[in-house]
């Protein structure tokens, strides 16, 4: 575990920004609102704060973001240091922007137009290999069939999907993996990225839910750090900054000159030319935080165990990341997150996530229809044991049984029988649901949570998928990204010719 560098004890952009909404300046510039919240912003004002609107400061101002060495560049050097990267860029788009345009970045390469990625990856990569004109070649996570849980990818399977690219005469022009996963499953990075190394292909972290990874002993490493490339991290999830921040960070790898070239090219194609200042001054602030909130991360843990212990001796739930030895991919897990399952109750996880909110007040990130997830920021003191009564009371009260419809199993992706994103802009046509099975999809649609691609441009659309999608979207809190209606009754196909 890598010692926080000495010299992390500023933050320069977020300084430089106080500085300048302190100074006494008339602003005719945008924002229109002029950082103050006088005249018609006053509604604004009492929405966010007059010191947010002080602070929502406009790009290329000398002493904040303008020269080689300005504080904002100084600020993601910071980060950079602070995870193990050769590099950082700080987005204001969130992960999603880093897995677009890392996408763009490997398309660049010109090593190959093939890149072998975790099934079970964000719609957000999917965008991007759109985007890209890649060409991707699927490998299966490991699968909890009991809860119907994705984990993550052994480096066995990864080799195994590496050899069977160069079988085909396929050109990888790289790996990509997720790790943690939603339930807090890590994978080996090491493991992962000495065969992706050995295959002539850089790996791609996402560690979107690991962005606080490597700033506590009992924590698991930073990507980065075990030889991963690329890391995508969305620094708001988990890592104390604002909603949408996010940030990337190349390795010192052996593939990083090739890479570092592509990756400042498609960040002028993704990142806003107004990126806000708020946005980007919380990833500053935030990493500050977490180079210097070691003894903070620590009471977070010894809570967080303390919470796991009580539902533990109670023994109607199951903390499933208990059981995770139980799965070759996984090496370690994420403490922070705490997944459980619930089915003692007679109950759905989405119901008992609705009672835990709508009736205590207790609000989680996730549900399934086995288990639930609750996690804690590093650094936090929730009342954990709120929660933890909350659960009892729910298991101990008399709760109408579920009423929604059993998802079923993940289902098995059709062939690909066009590129994605030839299949995107191909002539298509929307056809009834009833009629879609063994068409070519034109749509990236993925249910949420947790957002994994079910189907993409140039797959063939199965029969179950249409049944799992439909079924989703029927749940309580269903949502299918990409659909044309809320109910799955129609989809978007290519036109077939003769």
């Amino acid at each position: 575990m890598s010692q926080p560098p000495a010299d992390q004890t500023t933050t320069p952009y977020a300084t430089a920004l106080d500085a300048q909404s302190r100074r006494d300046t008339v602003n005719l510039m945008v924002p229109g609102h002029g950082a103050t919240p006088d005249g018609l912003s006053h509604e604004l004002g009492e929405f966010c704060g007059a010191r947010a609107l002080a602070m929502d400061i406009p790009p290329l101002i000398d002493g904040i973001d303008v020269g080689p060495d300005s504080p904002f560049v100084q600020s993601t050097r910071l980060a950079a240091e602070a995870w193990g990267a050769r590099r950082t860029w700080f987005l204001a788009n969130g992960a999603s922007q880093a897995n677009r345009l890392t996408a763009l970045a490997l398309a660049g390469l010109h090593s190959g137009d093939a890149v072998v990625a975790q099934r079970s990856a964000h719609s957000s990569f999917t965008d991007g290999v759109l985007l890209g004109d890649l060409l991707p070649r699927f490998v299966l996570p490991s699968i909890d069939e009991q809860r119907g849980i994705n984990h993550g990818v052994s480096p066995q399977a990864l080799d195994d999907a590496l050899n069977r690219a160069a079988a085909d005469g396929v050109a990888v022009a790289a790996v990509y993996i997720i790790t943690p996963s939603y339930f807090g499953a890590v994978a080996d990075v090491a493991a992962l990225a000495e065969v992706s190394h050995r295959h002539g292909a850089p790996l791609v972290v996402d560690g979107a839910w690991g962005s606080h990874f490597g700033f506590h002993p009992e924590l698991p490493e930073s990507p980065t750090r075990l030889g991963a490339d690329l890391t995508v991290s969305s620094t708001h999830k988990l890592g104390g900054s604002l909603t949408q921040s996010a940030m990337l960070h190349l390795g010192d790898g052996p593939f990083s000159d090739a890479l570092e070239p592509m990756l400042d090219r498609a960040y002028m194609l993704t990142q806003s030319t107004s990126a806000s200042a708020l946005l980007l001054g919380s990833l500053d602030v935030a990493r500050h935080a977490l180079v210097h909130g070691r003894e903070l991360i620590a009471q977070t843990l010894t809570a967080v165990e303390e919470l796991r212990r009580t539902l533990r001796e109670d023994g109607r739930f199951t903390i499933i990341s208990d059981d995770f030895s139980a799965f070759p991919d996984i090496v370690d897990h994420d403490p922070l997150r705490v997944p459980i399952d619930v089915s003692s109750t007679g109950l759905s996880g989405h119901r008992v996530r609705d009672l835990l909110g709508g009736e205590h007040g207790v609000y989680l990130e996730i549900s399934t229809a086995h288990a639930v997830v609750a996690f804690i920021g590093p650094g936090k003191q929730p009342d954990l044991g709120r929660f933890a009564r909350a659960l009892f009371d729910i298991a101990d009260g008399a709760h109408e049984a579920s009423t929604g419809v059993a998802i079923p199993a993940l289902p098995h992706p059709g062939p690909m029988t066009m590129r994605p994103r030839a299949a995107y802009f191909a002539e298509h046509e929307i056809v009834p649901a009833a009629e879609a099975a063994g068409r070519i999809s034109a749509d990236s649609l993925a249910a949420y949570p947790p957002g994994i691609p079910n189907v993409i441009p140039g797959e063939q659309i199965t029969a179950e998928t249409v049944r799992f999608l439909q079924t989703v979207a029927a749940s309580p809190i269903g949502y299918v990204r990409g659909s044309l209606d809320a109910s799955l009754s129609r989809f978007r196909v290519v036109v077939e010719r003769d």
